[in-house]
């Protein structure tokens, strides 16, 4: 099993920036990259970012140049720094954590933490 802590939601103002968290741990030896997802009111979660043990990240259209993604492996923590936040940026932010050899569908799941983006 492995567990995910997110830290670092709240509220800013449109154009603001948040800096979220997510400590791993348990078997985290198993985790080949970890990742961000984002769930707005009345709609489905969707992919935010993900970074691999590699280094290699994605982002999605919507977040690109002005999400960052990183990881800081000797600390087993995730980061996401949010810049020129949006209003509809609010959502719930989970960190997610997938095995070696899995879809994200069956990824470890951090409980969230609500970032609002107020215009």
């Amino acid at each position: 099993q492995v567990q995910l802590v997110e830290s670092g939601g709240g509220l800013v103002q449109a154009g603001g920036s948040l800096r979220l968290s997510c400590v791993a741990s348990g078997r985290i030896f198993n985790i080949n990259a970890m990742g961000w997802y984002r769930q707005a009111p009345g709609k489905q979660r969707e992919l935010v970012a993900t970074i691999t043990t590699a280094g290699t990240t994605y982002y999605a259209d919507s977040v690109k140049g002005r999400y960052t993604i990183s990881r800081d492996n000797a600390k087993n923590t995730v980061y996401l720094q949010m810049n020129s936040l949006k209003p509809e940026d609010t959502a719930v932010l989970y960190c997610a954590a997938r095995p070696y050899g899995s879809t994200w569908s069956d990824a470890y799941w951090g409980q969230g933490t609500q970032v609002t983006v107020s215009s």
